[in-house]
């Protein structure tokens, strides 16, 4: 006898007889079973009708027809348009895209050349006439289900003065949207009050019929597109306005500023340029010798390390160079920080390296400043060596003017070296006031004082008989009190680009985040956002010169110590802002550049790499747009296809990863920025659109 069973002459029903109670029962319900195998079977002694598996009120073709051209949509029909000339034709089209842009897919074709026609191709007219019918048709088809759900939000519509109220109706004013559209390239300067203005209140130009198709889901929101609308400004669009409330809502940061800062000295960033072994660090590391920043027993020791190296005249330079590398090459390597003051001038230092081979850390310095010193070597040979093409001394000076910096202080060093000669001291003068006024530098913004950094001579004391027998201005540290402080924009939204990171100190936990402020205010306990990272972090301290305050404002230098932030995820050049008003994040932009004196010109595909506050990003000119006038913006030529030396244009760019960036008009000092090619700064932008 076989172990297995013939299963396939099996009568599973005899097989499986008397099992009846254990399988197949339900305990709910004795009269349902299991099925059998009869159950799946086919059989043929059996009729089928296939009607009884189909609907028997299926609408034919005719009758969807006849609905749909009841409800004035008609789908499928192609749109009559009457016998028109090619011109006509023209503005039928393209008042249609415009409508197409507007509206989007809740746009009839049919309907639109309709309006088009009735308003003599005025497409603002025609537009005005659709959202009103499509506003009157959503209301009407949408009153039984805003009664029956949650009440929708209300529709502001103005009265007429002086109308009657007639059958329970009351008549409304439509106010048409009118945009104004800037033409030409030229970004017209825009000051605090008014953006600020423009910020804490919406546009005066919305119109109610635009807010209210809006809202019925009519039109697209301008601007809103997956590539320019990062997580967190989707979260804020979806935000309420009661729980959306910008910083500027609850509490007048001007009125908190006057209140902390009132007594104090103005705040000024000061970076020093200039071409390498020009004596920036000598000069500054002197002067804090002097003003009493480091005390004489920490001089003596470097005075004494650095003879031993065989290098007694960088003692000074060692006060700003800290690390091995640069006391051993002997030159500065990375943006050093230090602070000072004047008589009414709180002055931050920030020391940048003049080697061609750390101008990306020159650009993040100068990013940050708001004057500077540019520092020449007064030595024969030497200033025409900085000087003529190829030195640093013409690149820092085009770098900081195009990074936004107007004023300037010109530091001629080493006129000791040269028996202090007012003929050298003249000609250096003339041949840097020509070309400072060539890269847009005022007269009265530039100021030159004669000095020894070695020495200290003119410092802050002038009593060289040489000197003062020709020179009776300032010296150096009474025209750094001359500077005038920029205004800041303390009623923008914050905004702060991490500079460094590091571990906290003392034990606590959280990390520490460096950088500047560049607008609004930050305070202890604050929440804001990481961007692109998207996450959220809490201030938990706030430093300002190692001195924890309670609020930092725009134009501070600040260590911030948060809580809710891996080190790991952070990295440098992401922003701290607003949750309320997150900073952009893009990977495209439209800028307007100005191009320096290069060789090769610039043509589409044109690899780049992108220096922007402290990150360097590869980058491709995807598009030229336009080449404008340099001066009066206006179009020279439309899509060129080259960009040659000391012109301007309008472009594309792509940059290889989403970075965070702002627009020129709204946040001048995230608007800028520069591109260099090949080791060399070939031109400078002005962020004008992200894509």
């Amino acid at each position: 006898m076989a172990r297995h069973r013939n299963i396939r002459t099996m009568n599973y029903d005899e097989e499986y007889d008397g099992y009846d109670d254990v399988y197949g029962h339900s305990v709910e319900d004795d009269y349902a079973s299991s099925p059998s195998m009869q159950h799946f079977l086919y059989d043929r002694s059996q009729e089928h009708q296939m009607s009884a598996y189909m609907q028997s009120d299926i609408p034919e073709e005719d009758e969807l027809v006849s609905d749909e051209s009841k409800n004035g949509n008609d789908v499928g029909a192609p749109s009559r348009i009457p016998p028109l000339g090619e011109l006509e034709q023209a503005q039928l089209y393209s008042c249609l895209d415009l409508l197409r842009d507007r509206m989007g897919d809740a746009l009839s074709e049919q309907a639109g050349i309709d309006a088009i026609l009735a308003c003599n191709f005025d497409a603002e007219k025609a537009l005005d006439q659709l959202l009103k019918t499509s506003v009157a048709s959503s209301l009407s088809k949408s009153t039984k289900i805003i009664t029956k759900s949650k009440p929708a939000p209300a529709i502001q519509v103005e009265k007429i003065r002086g109308s009657e109220v007639r059958d329970g109706k009351t008549p409304v004013k439509v106010v048409s949207a009118k945009k104004v559209v800037a033409t030409g390239f030229s970004l017209p300067p825009t000051s605090t009050d008014a953006s600020s203005s423009a910020y804490r209140q919406p546009a005066k130009q919305e119109s109610a019929v635009e807010e209210t198709s809006r809202q019925l889901g009519c039109l697209r929101t301008p601007g809103a597109t997956p590539r320019s609308t990062s997580p967190a400004d989707r979260e804020a669009i979806a935000t309420p306005k009661s729980q959306a409330r910008t910083r500027e809502s609850r509490v007048d940061v001007a009125s908190e500023y006057v209140k902390e800062r009132s007594g104090t000295k103005a705040l000024l960033n000061l970076v020093v340029v200039g071409h390498v072994d020009a004596g920036k660090s000598t000069l500054m590391g002197h002067m804090l010798f002097r003003l009493g920043q480091v005390s004489s027993k920490q001089m003596h020791k470097y005075e004494q390390e650095s003879k031993k190296l065989g290098k007694q005249s960088f003692m000074y330079a060692w006060v700003l160079d800290e690390t091995g590398e640069e006391r051993s090459r002997g030159i500065t390597m990375d943006v050093a920080q230090s602070q000072f003051e004047t008589e009414s001038k709180s002055i931050t230092l920030l020391d940048a390296p003049g080697h061609r081979d750390f101008i990306p850390n020159m650009i993040f310095g100068a990013a940050q400043a708001d004057v500077a010193l540019l520092v020449v070597d007064a030595t024969t040979g030497e200033f025409e060596t900085g000087f003529e093409s190829g030195g640093q001394t013409r690149e820092h000076a085009l770098l900081v003017r195009s990074l936004g910096v107007s004023q300037l202080g010109v530091v001629v060093n080493k006129l000791d070296m040269v028996g202090w000669s007012r003929d050298r001291f003249n000609e250096i003068v003339a041949r840097l006031g020509a070309f400072l006024k060539q890269a847009g530098y005022k007269e009265q913004d530039v100021f030159y004082v004669p000095v020894s950094g070695l020495t200290g001579e003119n410092l802050t004391v002038l009593d060289e008989p040489k000197l003062t027998e020709w020179y009776s201005g300032p010296t150096l540290l009474q025209a750094i009190d001359k500077f005038r402080p920029p205004e800041r924009p303390l009623n923008r939204p914050a905004r702060l680009v991490i500079s460094d990171i590091f571990k906290s100190v003392g034990g606590s936990s959280g990390c520490c985040l460096a950088g500047r402020l560049e607008s609004g205010m930050m305070q202890t306990g604050d929440k804001l956002l990481i961007m692109p990272l998207n996450e959220m972090i809490q201030i938990k301290n706030i430093a300002i010169n190692e001195v924890s305050k309670g609020s930092c404002f725009a134009g501070d230098q600040v260590v911030l110590t948060v809580s809710g932030a891996d080190l790991s995820d952070v990295s440098l050049g992401s922003v701290l802002c607003d949750p309320s008003q997150p900073v952009k994040v893009t990977s495209r932009i439209q800028a307007r550049i100005v191009i320096f004196n290069i060789d090769i010109p610039i043509t589409t595909g044109y690899p780049v790499v992108i220096h922007y506050q402290s990150l360097s990003e590869a980058a491709t000119i995807s598009k030229l747009i336009a080449q404008i006038h340099k001066s009066t913006g206006e179009v020279v030529r439309k899509r060129p296809r080259c960009l040659t030396k000391q012109t301007s244009g309008l472009v594309e760019i792509e940059i290889s990863r989403p970075i965070c960036m702002e627009l020129y008009k709204d946040y001048r000092e995230l608007g800028r920025f520069m591109i260099r090619a090949n080791g060399t700064t070939i031109a400078a932008g002005l962020v004008t659109g992200i894509l």
